[in-house]
């Protein structure tokens, strides 16, 4: 099985994961020349030869109309703005390098963030006054899901990079106390940012593994002081994207882990733990451009193939019932899948004295066992019921929509193990066919011949 284990033991940022994954690529000219022709205008994507404490890899420089956005290291922040008006940037760089940001915003309704990131060896005062020779136009999601929608990439790719945005603004609003439509990205919303998820959601398209296995990730330490006050490392918008996700702090201060990178790891990863057992072909190294005195300021990248696992788990459910009605136990189906059970059905079986009844199957997470089986016991005439806990494969489910000369249509998307099955969304091509008078085949014919054309463009 085709297996990307991801080692983020200095944290994780849009341009470092990049970096990572485009060393693991058999065509890297091919990916640099995409890169320049997304339509993301005034940006250019670039690959540098980088070294961190002697280790060789490569840093991605990411500029918009010739700058360096988040100089000197997307690595410690993804302060990004997206507003209505222009900005200036002034970069003032000394040797210990403590970071003070000046963020003035004038939307429509003022506010200011100050933030002082605290480094060792690090400060630079970036002060964003709002003139400057390029533009970042509202900054929300929908326009930011309206850019990545008109990049020069396949479906596949897009639907990820809106993905991985999606989180990132639902994180925001919940750290901000906003609605998700309010969130103007104060960090992760300009050109450089946009042009980090696409490069790493391409990557991995062009890369197609079965499998990924992100490590624990280092977080950092510390705190940032912004304008409401001293802030916690992680910050409260990363913080919320790695609930769940194995983290540690550590020694080392400053911010590691950015609200892209945890969004673009959280959305990838299969699991998040040690590196499997795997026979290594390629090793990609991202670097980022601070330079610690004992620790190599680095992603590293895994490729190779481990042997096909199970990739999850699943609770079955089980009881026999002869004395409930077909209307009942119909009933009873329908509200058990509005309980959040992941599948319900029933099969016909012979019971105790010969009567006929049902075995009812309900499948649901691990974490939701009890309050399933509670359920199944309120709504069936059953006493009690069977627990199976069981390992299994499975395809990752996904979404995209392909165009047809009949109209676009939705499709359901499952890949894994080297395998992809698509099949249109059933209410889509009914509609077309009741629309067009067309037979239902037609139509699903039509949509394979669109999907067809988009895997061999």
């Amino acid at each position: 099985m085709k297996t990307l284990y991801l080692e983020c033991n200095m944290g994780a940022a849009g341009d470092m994961l990049m970096a990572a994954l485009y060393e693991l690529l058999d065509d890297q000219p091919a990916f640099l020349q995409k890169m320049q022709e997304l339509g993301l205008h005034g940006v250019q994507v670039t690959a540098e030869p980088a070294k961190t404490c002697g280790i060789a890899g490569t840093h991605m420089r990411v500029t918009v109309h010739g700058e360096e956005e988040h100089e000197p290291d997307a690595h410690e922040h993804d302060h990004h703005h997206h507003d209505d008006h222009e900005h200036e940037h002034h970069h003032h760089h000394h040797d210990d390098h403590d970071h003070e940001h000046h963020h003035h915003h004038h939307d429509d309704h003022d506010h200011e963030h100050h933030h002082d990131h605290h480094h060792d060896d690090h400060e630079h005062d970036h002060h964003h006054a709002h003139e400057h020779g390029h533009h970042h136009h509202h900054a929300t999601p929908g326009h930011i899901a309206e850019v990545i929608d008109g990049l020069n990439l396949p479906d596949a790719v897009k639907q990820h990079a809106r993905a991985v945005y999606d989180a990132i603004a639902q994180a925001e609003a919940k750290a901000h106390g906003c609605p998700v439509g309010d969130v103007h990205y104060h960090e992760v919303g300009a050109l450089d940012a946009v042009a980090d998820v696409t490069g790493v959601c391409y990557a991995m398209y062009l890369l197609g593994a079965d499998r990924v296995v992100v490590s624990p990730i280092h977080v950092g330490s510390g705190t940032v002081r912004c304008a409401h006050g001293v802030m916690p490392v992680p910050a409260p918008a990363t913080a919320n994207l790695l609930a769940g996700v194995p983290v540690y702090g550590g020694s080392v201060q400053g911010e590691l882990c950015t609200p892209t990178g945890a969004a673009l790891l959280t959305h990838f990863a299969d699991a998040f733990e040690k590196m499997p057992v795997m026979r290594t072909q390629k090793v990609g190294i991202g670097i980022g451009t601070k330079q610690f005195e004992e620790q190599a300021n680095c992603i590293r990248a895994f490729l190779g193939e481990s042997e096909a696992q199970t990739n999850g788990t699943i609770t079955e459910l089980v009881c026999n019932l002869d004395d409930l009605s077909a209307e009942a136990l119909a009933l009873a189906c329908e509200q058990l899948l509005a309980a959040g059970a992941l599948d319900v059905y029933t099969v016909p079986g012979t019971m105790k004295k010969g009567r006929a009844g049902q075995v009812l199957t309900v499948l649901c997470e691990d974490k939701d066992t009890a309050r399933m089986a509670e359920r199944v016991l309120a709504l069936t005439t059953t006493n009690g019921l069977r627990v199976r806990r069981c390992e299994k494969y499975f395809l990752q489910p996904s979404a995209r929509e392909v165009s047809t000369a009949l109209g676009k249509v939705r499709v359901k998307v499952a890949e894994g193990f080297g395998i992809t099955h698509a099949k249109p969304e059933f209410e889509d091509v009914a509609a077309i066919a009741r629309k067009t008078g067309l037979s239902y085949d037609t139509v699903a014919q039509t949509v394979q011949q669109a999907l067809n054309k988009e895997e061999n463009a």
